[in-house]
Parts: C-alpha cells; structure tokens; sequence
C-alpha cells in the first residue's frame, strides 16, 4: 500500500466505485423504463417530458463515464 504526504485528487476508491456504480444503474435503469414509456403515451406533451427525462439520465450516464475514464487514465 501507497503511503501519500498528499492525497491525489485523480484517484477513486472502492467506496467512489460503489457510489458511481450505484448511480449508473439507477441512471440507466431509469432511461430504459422512461425511454419505453414512450411508446405507450400519446398525449405530445407528456412524451416531451419522458424524452427531457430520458436525455437527462442519458447526460447523468455519460457524466460517469467521463468521470471513470478521466480517473482510469491519469495513471498513463
């Protein structure tokens, strides 16, 4: 194990894989039921707020991806 006079700010721990993984299936989960609700509605109004819905945890899953993969690369 590392010892660090400073701790790096690039760094994930278990306990921050924990919470974004949470968070990327809670996301993802909630796309796919919102994306498919869709099709079941025919009131346009309601389907523009499932399609901000779905767009909104499409953004929220690429934010933890970026999130990952900025961490997972700083060791190159």
């Amino acid at each position: 194990m590392l010892n660090y006079e400073e701790v790096p700010n690039d760094i994930l721990t278990g306990k921050d894989l924990d919470y974004l993984s949470d968070m990327f299936e809670w996301n993802y989960a909630a796309l796919k039921k919102t994306n498919n609700a869709i099709d079941m509605v025919e009131d346009e109004e309601i389907i523009s707020y499932l399609v901000r819905g779905v767009e909104l945890f499409d953004n929220n899953l690429n934010s933890i991806l970026t999130i990952l993969e900025s961490r997972g690369n700083s060791n190159e």
